[in-house]
């Protein structure tokens, strides 16, 4: 009687065990009458923009690049036409030389601060920044990209107090 116990035990329990492997086994896929669409993806050519042409040659830089549907502009300063920094010691005024050459650049490829996904601020006083940062309310009124806001010690030129850059998503 013991040794139908246990065969009924271990039969029972290689019956549990063939249920539990089966439910881990991937399922097979169910055919669909539906077609996948293949889509192209063709290899864009960057375009490259300059703003200040010989400022941004002298340094070494594109002000940005447009790739597909995506353009990277390179952080703005406040600075004239001959690279000279403007606004010393103005953080505001500095800030609204900085959207003033940003929207510059969104124009040339047809777009506003609508099409802005990403906002990167560096700033050398963080506490007037965020005494200043309600400016940006003028700029992007629907709505505000992501992004992120760092202190640092110094830009590129001791008179620049603040630096920013842009990432685009240009819709179709």
């Amino acid at each position: 009687m013991k040794i139908t116990t246990k065969l009924l035990t271990l039969l029972l329990t290689l019956i549990v065990l063939g249920f539990a492997i089966q439910g881990c086994e991937p399922k097979q896929k169910v055919e669909s009458n539906e077609v996948e669409k293949e889509e192209m993806v063709e290899t864009e050519k960057p375009e490259y923009f300059l703003l200040r042409p010989d400022v941004e040659k002298g340094y070494g830089y594109s002000h940005a690049v447009k790739i597909g549907n995506s353009i990277k502009i390179s952080g703005a300063v406040s600075m004239d036409d001959e690279g000279n920094p403007t606004a010393i010691g103005d953080l505001e005024q500095q800030m609204k030389n900085c959207y003033s050459d940003l929207g510059k650049i969104l124009e040339h490829y047809g777009c506003t601060f609508d099409d802005v996904v990403v906002e990167n601020i560096f700033t050398t006083d963080m506490p007037l920044m965020l005494e200043k940062s309600g400016y940006r309310a003028e700029i992007y009124k629907n709505h505000f990209p992501t992004g992120s806001w760092l202190g640092v010690k110094e830009l590129a030129l001791p008179e620049f107090m603040i630096e920013i850059e842009l990432e685009v998503h240009k819709s179709e």
